[in-house]
């Protein structure tokens, strides 16, 4: 694209035009005398990258419609879309056939970290959009397991007309693929009157939610309700422990924080400083997973299974992905046999409706996954659609979790009355935008080869199983997007 004639490079722009009227209140309409091919919203977290994301805004703004360029620390997705959506179906009932043609082949980009992405696909999610847009990621932040999984790369990206304009071409040959989403209800009991969690400790994916059903047995007083949503992954104890502390350091010393690659030095050190090389050595068996909590998983036919955990787990990450700390497969490539078990594990496809849960003793257990052919693993603990965390009174009064890069410190319950509890559900899919030869794979793709028996792990949402999918309020959205307050079951077209 750098040497591109002018003329030629305009006519390549005009695929990702959208004009004002779509855009702004009281726009011109235009008569485009071509309709865009690829017609994309940008989304950047300006405070991303050191200077980079506030470079990246600059340069998306020069070659694109300036108000289709968004900065995430002045707009919200949610009021941006649905102001958006709104007004396309305005358009539509007043004939326009350019709004038509925009809402079904429009695209999203976001530049930002994995947490950054998360929360536009939580946004996109909660919406109930018509026509959910794909979403490219673009890699600002520190580990960027979302870009590598679909193929977008994991370092920082160049910031100059050129890099753009080629990330752009990416974009109009880029391939939509479905991707699971998972929800995840926590709740605790409170102390007091105060919240269990500072306001500002809790990670942007996380939601207070005070409405619970009736039938939920713990719909009563003195308890806090959270709910969010991950793309990528849920992790507890000592990983989240680390990124904790990085983040911590990060807050206090934003200066020091300018590159990825300082970022992952840094992040090196802390965890070495941490003891999580040596965790046997300097950190208290009473932290060990099995110390803390009971695991739990639903069997496909209904039914809690307890999981039985290992004493020297350290660290248990539940994963959607094929990408873990900046580009590692914690869940490898399962032998198609049957393991000790009696159990089929598959490889991990991001669209199975199955999340792999997978357990860590300490940093050298993780550094098996440098592997090479995917032969290193974690320790694999179950494939599952639905997977509960019952937290009870030990010797730590604390642990820590992390969501798709956001860590935070978690108290656990202080007397034997007091019940913590973290429950993951999967919760329909959502369209990401992925190069042709990305990492992840799906499970309908037809060059996909399946072992016997590997098949039957698929979970679908529509099953008729009672106990698939929880049916209350609280697990009906993410929270991302409560802005958009129009009614689940409304069909937006009607809306005037």
């Amino acid at each position: 694209m750098k040497n591109q004639h002018p003329s030629s490079e305009k006519e390549f722009l005009n695929k990702f035009y959208i004009p004002d009227y779509i855009l702004v209140a009281g726009g011109t309409v235009e008569d485009l005398s071509e309709p865009p091919a690829c017609p994309t919203l940008v989304f950047i977290n300006s405070k991303s990258g050191g200077q980079l994301g506030g470079e990246l805004l600059i340069t998306y703004r020069s070659l694109l419609n300036q108000n289709q360029v968004f900065d995430l620390g002045q707009d919200a997705p949610d009021q941006v879309l649905r102001r958006m959506y709104l007004t396309l179906e305005k358009l539509k009932v007043d004939g326009d056939k350019l709004a038509a043609k925009i809402e079904k082949q429009l695209r999203v980009i976001v530049a930002g970290g994995d947490g950054t992405a998360g929360w536009l696909l939580g946004v996109v999610s909660d919406l109930k959009l018509p026509y959910p847009p794909p979403i490219a990621t673009v890699p600002l932040g520190t580990g960027n397991n979302l870009p590598f999984a679909f193929g977008w790369g994991k370092k920082n990206p160049g910031t100059d007309r050129g890099s753009v304009l080629k990330f752009l071409e990416q974009v109009s040959e880029g391939k939509e693929m479905e991707i699971d989403s998972w929800h995840i209800l926590m709740r605790m009991k409170s102390a007091g009157s105060c919240d269990p969690i500072a306001p500002l400790e809790l990670p942007h994916s996380l939601h207070a939610f005070n409405r619970v059903s009736d039938t939920d047995e713990l719909n009563v007083s003195g308890y806090n309700t959270f709910r969010g949503g991950f793309w990528n992954y849920f992790s507890m104890g000592m990983d989240a422990q680390v990124s904790y502390a990085f983040h911590c350091e990060r807050k206090l010393h934003p200066e020091k924080f300018k590159n990825q690659l300082t970022n992952q030095s840094t992040y090196a050190k802390i965890g070495c400083a941490q003891g999580w090389f040596a965790a046997p050595l300097f950190q208290p068996s009473s932290k060990n997973i099995a110390q803390i909590m009971k695991v739990k998983i639903m069997q496909r036919h209904g039914g809690w299974k307890e999981l039985k955990i290992h004493h020297s787990i350290r660290s248990i990450l539940c994963l959607n992905l094929p990408s873990f700390s900046g580009g590692l497969n914690p869940w490898g490539t399962p032998n198609p046999k049957q393991n000790k078990t009696g159990e089929v594990l598959t490889p991990p496809y991001v669209d199975d409706g199955l999340i792999e849960i997978v357990g860590f003793r300490d940093a050298w257990h993780g550094l098996f996954l440098l592997a090479p052919k995917g032969k290193g693993h974690g320790t694999r603990l179950a494939q599952t659609h639905r997977v509960r965390f019952e937290f009870h009174k030990g010797a730590a009064d604390c642990t820590y979790m992390r969501i798709d890069g956001e860590p935070w410190k978690q108290p656990l319950p202080a007397d034997e009355n007091s019940d913590t509890t973290v429950e993951i559900s999967h919760h329909g899919r959502v369209k990401m935008l992925a190069t042709k030869n990305c990492i992840s794979k799906s499970v309908k793709d037809p060059s996909t080869t399946h072992s016997e028996g590997e098949h039957e792990g698929v979970y679908d949402d529509d099953s008729d199983n009672e106990h698939a999918t929880p049916s209350g309020e609280e697990w009906r959205k993410f929270g991302a997007a409560e802005t958009f307050k129009m009614l689940e079951d409304v069909d937006i077209s009607r809306i005037s």
